[in-house]
């Protein structure tokens, strides 16, 4: 058990690791970002992007969905944790390889302590397919304030919310039954427990639609249960590089005949 952020920052100091940056934890250590804060890195070490296209694009099911998509339809995607955004990046490439052209991506995450502005082109120099648009990113997210942020791109078809606050917080002011598929991407559960208990389970159900699915790449058992009780059917799937488990799911879809289901007595409309 870490003695918490304050510790751990005096730690890596006392250990001669680069200056944290103030606020978000931000260490330099081979050219990797790491948070002093959560004593963790951002991104897995073997390639972030193969992670994030292996445990949150795929276990998801995106590819398929995003070119089932009709007309001018929205998918919402709903994140916990949006670091160096490396996940929206993949997400948004995925999108537009394979949405059709009228269809739009909306990416909603939160994150209690951003990166400087600077840090995210920084973070994914290691990727020159994401040079550009970590560059649109950057100077979009130099004006992020606390609180609620909004941008757009790609004419608009992309969209952009981030919450800058404590995510139990930030989602209890996200709209319900919103969310087609989440990437549950904190830090470690056992180095940050707020961002996978039991409240923000269930705020996560709460802000679902019927039928969305999530992913992340722990398997840890009380956070597997505490998105069971929330009404997340869960199961254990291959893990990427040297994890060997994650997890992911789905919210299941009411019975036909069951109280709220569409076009049944209960559901108001």
């Amino acid at each position: 058990m870490h003695d918490g952020p304050a510790a751990l920052t005096a730690a890596r100091r006392a250990s001669g690791a680069a200056p944290a940056h103030e606020g978000c934890g931000l260490e330099w250590r081979g050219g990797e970002p790491w948070s002093a804060l959560y004593d963790d890195r951002w991104f897995s070490a073997d390639s972030g992007p193969d992670e994030t296209g292996h445990v949150f694009l795929r276990a998801n099911r995106l590819a398929g969905r995003f070119a089932a998509l009709a007309g001018d339809a929205c998918f919402t995607i709903g994140e916990t944790g949006f670091g160096t955004g490396l996940n929206f990046l993949c997400a948004w490439r995925l999108f537009l390889g394979c949405a059709p052209p009228a269809a739009r991506l909306r990416f909603c995450s939160v994150e209690r302590h951003p990166l400087p502005a600077e840090a995210i082109p920084a973070a994914l120099a290691r990727w020159p397919e994401f040079a550009a648009p970590a560059a649109l990113l950057a100077g979009a997210w130099a004006g992020a304030r606390p609180g609620p942020n909004r941008w757009a791109f790609d004419g608009g078809r992309i969209e952009l919310l981030v919450a800058i606050d404590d995510v139990q917080a930030a989602l209890a002011g996200w709209p319900a039954a919103q969310v087609d598929a989440w990437f549950l991407d904190g830090f470690a559960p056992a180095r940050n427990p707020r961002m996978w208990s039991a409240a923000v389970a269930l705020a996560i159900a709460r802000a679902s639609r019927p039928g969305a699915s999530f992913a992340t790449y722990t398997a840890a058992g009380w956070v597997r249960r505490n998105l069971a009780a929330a009404g997340f059917a869960v199961r254990r799937e291959p893990g990427f590089g040297r994890k060997r488990q994650m997890s992911a799911g789905e919210l299941p879809c009411p019975a036909p005949d069951a109280p709220g289901a569409p076009g049944t007595p209960g559901t108001p409309g």
